[in-house]
């Protein structure tokens, strides 16, 4: 039986969300769930992919150079390490690796991240003999630089005037394909199995940078941003998608750069395995922006309806021990 192309509704994400909120807007944009399955990715750019597939070449070109030091590590059965390798641009890009103390790595993943940045790897995901590569973007946490600001709704304008100095770009290269080269080289056994995991922006990164990267078997995103630019420039929200809706209501230009880094465009040509978490209300990233990605993937695919992102509810607990359950199940039965 295929278990891929499905939608998966627990008794919570049924429910129309109702929540008792103070944002001015409404975090469900007035869709319901059939609405948001039916939105559709914008017009692509005629040399989007080109682009893209060029960004790539560049990227693979880098001498990543990965350098360990171990740290304690709050696991017992598990080795923890700091890691820093190079990026496009000559930049030098800081994360975290963790495997097995004793077990031998089999398998490899890379962990992006959201906008508020990481403080540390995660133990609770469900991967066995894996080596999991945490890096952060550049400007951000272990990647902090001078010439890139660390404020979420700074860094999502740096370089927006002109698509090859946009920052995305340079956050593709860092948390997907220059992270994938420091893993692969660190335990090339990896390349047997290469997963990819990413939440809110490393969720859009790891969708417009997926594509063109074939050494990735499947992927995890959730609550993905970057999807579908000009809807998101009509949509009030908290996230970082707010700078760019100020920006382009000053200049008129955002899309100039933007059409080349929509997530739910960059979908089309997204064919590995994936598996989807996406809420139905969100005042940080726009639920009809998520669903716009999902919409759009090209290959076999799986969605989690979330009742809620970015927004601690009563049954978050409960939503995110089932979507681990889901998780452990996609990425360990092919």
């Amino acid at each position: 039986r295929n278990r891929m192309n499905r939608v998966h509704l627990h008794k919570f994400s049924r429910c129309v969300p109702m929540f008792r909120h103070s944002y001015p807007f409404d975090p469900t944009y007035n869709h319901d769930l059939m609405a948001l399955l039916d939105i559709t990715a914008p017009t692509e750019a005629a040399d989007f992919a080109p682009f893209w597939r060029d960004l790539y070449t560049r990227a693979l070109s880098v001498t990543v150079a990965p350098i360990l030091r171990e740290i304690p590590s709050p696991q017992s059965h598990i080795r923890v390490f700091e890691v820093e390798f190079t990026s496009v641009d000559g930049v030098r890009i800081g994360g975290w690796l963790t495997r097995p103390r004793v077990e031998p790595v089999e398998r490899g993943v890379v962990v992006g991240h959201g906008y508020g940045g990481r403080e540390g790897p995660d133990f609770h995901l469900p991967f066995v003999r894996a080596a999991l590569l945490f890096p952060c973007a550049r400007g951000i946490s272990r990647s902090a630089c001078a010439e890139v600001p660390s404020d979420p709704y700074a860094h999502v304008l740096h370089g927006i005037q002109q698509r090859e100095r946009y920052i995305h770009g340079g956050c593709a290269a860092d948390t997907v394909w220059c992270a994938a080269s420091a893993l692969l080289e660190l335990f090339p056994m990896a390349a047997r199995r290469l997963d990819y995991l990413g939440i809110s922006f490393g969720g859009g990164i790891g969708a417009l940078a997926l594509p063109w990267d074939a050494r990735f078997h499947r992927a995890h995103l959730n609550v993905p941003s970057f999807g579908h630019h000009p809807l998101r420039l009509a949509l009030p929200c908290v996230g970082s998608g707010e700078a760019v809706r100020g920006y382009h209501h000053q200049t008129g230009r955002a899309l100039d750069t933007l059409r080349y880094f929509d997530a739910a465009v960059a979908a089309r040509h997204l064919r590995i395995p994936l598996h989807m978490a996406a809420a139905r209300f969100d005042p940080a990233v726009p639920p009809p922006g998520q669903f716009a990605i999902y919409n759009a993937l090209a290959g076999p695919k799986q969605l989690f309806v979330l009742q809620a992102g970015h927004f601690e509810h009563a049954n978050t607990a409960v939503e995110e021990a089932r979507l681990l359950d889901a998780l452990a199940y996609f990425f360990n039965h092919d």
